[in-house]
């Protein structure tokens, strides 16, 4: 799944309140700005202002919208195209089973000694 940024918020100082309002001036050009506010604060050193901004991207319901279908059928199965590699069952022995008419995909396999422990046991068909 892809990663979407839907909001995002952004906190800047100013000495003054001429340069509070050129930040937010420049926030403005943007057009996913949301909301801006200037807060006149006092500390022991005097004056200042804080500028809250916040941006809106995308709504999740856009997001959801935009995300592709995965029903491709009628009666929402995947249709056999969509399916890669072939059926098997595997058995309580250990051995496995094909349907019917599939062969399995030898070059898809790679060889392992024996008791070497590998991330994903890979089963050769015979």
């Amino acid at each position: 799944m892809a990663k979407v940024q839907l909001n995002q918020k952004e906190q800047h100082y100013a000495d003054t309140r001429e340069e509070a309002e050129e930040i937010i001036l420049a926030a403005k050009e943007n057009d996913h700005l949301q909301m801006h506010k200037i807060t006149e604060k006092y500390n022991k050193y005097g004056q200042y202002f804080l500028i809250d901004l916040t941006y809106a991207y995308q709504t999740p319901k856009e997001v959801m919208e935009a995300r592709p279908e995965k029903d491709n059928t009628p009666d929402g199965q995947m249709s056999i195209d969509d399916h890669e590699g072939i059926e098997y069952k595997v058995e309580n022995d250990g051995s496995v089973i094909l349907k019917e008419g599939q062969q399995p995909i030898e070059d898809n396999y790679e060889d392992y000694e024996e008791g070497e422990e590998t991330e994903s046991k890979l089963l050769r068909v015979k």
